[in-house]
C-alpha cells in the first residue's frame, strides 16, 4: 500500500480522521496476512515508510507508525504519505 492520506477534513475532527487512516492501515495490514504465502515461507513481515511526503518518507517499524503520524500531524502538515510493502519470510527455529 502506498497512500498519501490528507490530515484535515473540513467538517471532521483531526483525530477523527487520523483514527481513519490508522484504521485503513491495519484494514490493509489484516488482507496481507490472509493472503497464501508462496511455498517456503511461514510469516509475513512489514517494511514501512512514513512521511509528510514521498520524498521524505523515513523507514520505521510497523508499531511506530502510528506515533509517527501523530508526530507530522503536530507539525502542522496537511497530509501524510504511508507506504507498508508485505514481505514473505521464513522462520528460522533454534535447536
Amino acid at each position: 500500500m502506498k497512500k498519501t492520506f490528507p490530515l484535515q477534513i473540513d467538517g471532521k475532527d483531526d483525530a477523527r480522521v487520523r483514527d481513519k487512516i490508522r484504521q485503513e492501515i491495519n484494514n490493509s495490514v489484516r488482507r496481507a496476512r490472509a493472503k497464501k504465502l508462496p511455498e517456503g515461507f511461514d510469516s509475513v513481515e512489514f517494511a514501512c515508510r512514513v512521511g509528510a511526503s514521498a520524498a521524505n518518507a523515513e523507514a520505521r517499524g510497523f508499531k511506530e507508525i502510528g506515533a509517527e503520524i501523530d508526530r507530522i500531524a503536530g507539525t502542522g502538515a496537511t497530509e501524510v504519505y504511508v507506504e507498508i510493502t508485505a514481505e514473505p519470510v521464513a522462520r528460522k527455529f533454534r535447536r
